[in-house]
């Protein structure tokens, strides 16, 4: 068995002129790119966060998770005053963040509310437990 071996060129071609001009446009371009980004309101994001807040309130968030839910409340009050104040990005992400919190919220009530719930039931089916004894007896 003949082991064969492959030459490589492993020299670096010359940089042109012409690849220097392209990386640069490529860079001016992405920053206008970047900067035509932080320009736009984040309205789509502060409505989903409107809406996971309001979520979070009917499931009882104020109630079984006041600390995620005044957090989410909160962010998304700074979220409001940063898009005002035109800091779309500092906004952008108070809002994901108060989306987030609403969320946690909205899920810990949901789990506090299904183990009461659980507990509830345990308790009945004890209580009829004890009534078809007494019936029998």
């Amino acid at each position: 068995m003949e082991l064969k071996t492959m030459k490589i060129n492993t020299a670096k071609p010359a940089s042109t002129p012409l690849r220097s001009l392209k990386l640069a446009a490529l860079a001016i371009g992405s920053s206008f790119v970047l900067a035509g980004c932080a320009g736009n309101p984040p309205t789509e994001q502060y409505a989903v966060t409107q809406s996971a807040v309001n979520s979070a309130v009917s499931a009882g968030g104020t109630e079984f998770s006041a600390v995620e839910m005044k957090s989410a409340q909160d962010k998304l009050k700074q979220a409001e005053i940063a898009m005002h104040d035109k800091k779309y990005d500092e906004a952008r992400v108070l809002a994901e963040q108060a989306e987030w919190d609403a969320r946690v919220a909205e899920r810990k009530a949901q789990v506090i509310k299904a183990e009461q719930a659980v507990k509830d039931s345990r308790i009945g089916v004890q209580e009829l437990r004890q009534e078809s004894r007494r019936t029998v007896q």
